[in-house]
């Protein structure tokens, strides 16, 4: 099973030279896949959770791909309604030609509602944009000749039902966030069944969860996966490899922004599962 990570950029501990080191932490334990996050404008309701400096994924991947070598590069989302659908097919076709075919582009319908204000797009009408939008780059890269560069694995995020639908009819793969492997066991159950009532393959599952190491066991029945003792975490993803997710995505950011200006706690996290985790595979194409 392939293992990414999900990098920060944004907080105030993240400039060009935290950027650099986080890729290159990253790389060189050997994980598969590194993905950044997707805000436009920091207003009010970003700023709580992801303040400023916000680091725009599409230029900050691109920088990231000329100081890495082999990791896969990826968004964990790429908030679909703020973009010109045609804009978002070029700078990701143009990602995978310039970053030799490791782009990762997972997506999603967006939550902040100040930033749909913000940028001018409807928020009521966020499901259904993305999912025109999503239709349109798919068209863009299957019919002109200037937007293809490869196949590029779309990854459709969304907890809800009408995510996981939107995985199954058009998505390659189906990418929760942050939930229990339980919940993700029983959310797999209900994408199966989407899958058979659309008559559509069912999407991949890749999900991304917490990476939180304990020294004690954590006992919490609602214990979101990926949080724990190592055994706990190496136990969690062995759960997940036998539902069939392929690739992992591990967050080892918590809730509070301050986190970023310490980054060497993570780094520990992330070292330890390193160097428990099985052997990889081969990075993502």
């Amino acid at each position: 099973m392939r293992i990414g990570v999900n990098v920060p950029n944004f907080g105030p501990g993240t400039d060009p030279a935290a950027l650099r080191r986080w890729a290159r932490t990253v790389e060189g334990l050997g994980f598969d896949l590194l993905m950044v996050s997707d805000h436009v404008v920091v207003t009010p309701d970003v700023a709580e959770q992801y303040p400023a400096p916000f680091y725009e994924p599409f230029t900050t991947l691109s920088w990231l791909a000329g100081v890495t070598d082999r990791i896969g590069l990826g968004t964990t989302v790429l908030i679909v309604p703020y973009r010109h659908p045609l804009l978002v097919a070029r700078m990701a076709a143009n990602l995978q030609q310039l970053s030799g075919g490791r782009l990762v582009l997972g997506v999603g319908v967006g939550w902040a509602r100040q930033e749909f204000e913000a940028l001018g797009v409807p928020f009521e009408r966020r499901g259904r944009l993305t999912e025109e939008h999503l239709l349109a780059m798919r068209a863009a890269w299957e019919d002109e000749d200037d937007y293809r560069a490869g196949r590029i694995p779309l990854w459709v995020g969304g907890n809800s039902d009408a995510g996981i639908r939107r995985a199954v009819r058009l998505g390659d793969a189906w990418h929760p966030l942050r939930r229990s492997v339980s919940w993700i066991r029983e959310a797999a159950g209900r994408m199966e069944a989407a899958a058979a009532e659309l008559g559509r393959p069912v999407p991949a599952l890749v999900p991304r969860v917490r990476l939180r190491l304990t020294d004690a066991p954590v006992t919490d029945p609602d214990r979101l996966a990926g949080e724990g003792t190592l055994d706990q975490v190496l136990g969690d993803l062995e759960e997940l490899r036998l539902l069939g997710a392929d690739t992992v995505v591990v967050d080892p950011f918590g809730t509070d922004p301050r986190e970023t200006l310490h980054p060497e706690a993570a780094w520990r996290d992330l070292a330890a599962l390193a160097a428990a985790r099985p052997p990889a595979a081969a990075a993502p194409k």
